[in-house]
């Protein structure tokens, strides 16, 4: 089965969309590291390496389905980063955002009768419910230990303990 036009262009868009998604993490990470809170660094960095890797995701699917993969220009960060609960919140709208793409692109392949690329989607249903809850709990957990220096500090190094893992997907 083809995919269908619509369900192709939306998914072009989403590898130019996650790509921009690892831009702004990578903007986030630098924001932090010029804090010198390399935890928060860490945590935005490999966040970008997951964006990176889900437009990859998508670039072999269009590639598996015989479907032309179109890449376009990805746009500069645009977010003011002016505190780190600035930071915080930017990324959960974003992954927000990233939800409602996937989510889009889901009901274009359900009206298209597109079973393979629902089961596709599926996986980046589940894990933009994870970057959803992820995104909370880092703000909560500013908004608890934020303002208090000895807080900050471990919850900078707990953020320093995470470690990239590429996603498991198979295509």
């Amino acid at each position: 089965m083809k995919l269908s036009e619509k369900v192709r262009e939306l998914l072009n868009q989403q590898i130019n969309k996650e790509l921009y998604s690892a831009y702004l993490y990578l903007d986030f990470s630098n924001y932090f590291e010029e804090r010198n809170l390399n935890g928060f660094a860490n945590w935005y960095y490999i966040q970008a390496q997951e964006e990176r890797d889900h437009a990859m995701l998508f670039y072999r699917y269009l590639q598996n389905n015989d479907a032309k993969v179109t890449l376009e220009a990805i746009a500069k960060p645009d977010k003011v980063l002016d505190s780190d609960m600035a930071v915080l919140q930017a990324g959960l709208e974003h992954e927000e955002y990233v939800t409602s793409l996937i989510d889009a692109i889901y009901a274009e392949a359900y009206d298209a009768r597109d079973f393979r690329t629902m089961q596709f989607l599926d996986w980046f249903v589940k894990e933009q419910g994870e970057e959803e809850t992820n995104a909370r709990d880092m703000i909560a957990k500013m908004e608890l230990f934020g303002s208090n220096p000895k807080s900050l500090y471990d919850l900078n190094n707990e953020l320093a303990a995470r470690v990239y893992t590429a996603p498991s997907l198979v295509l």
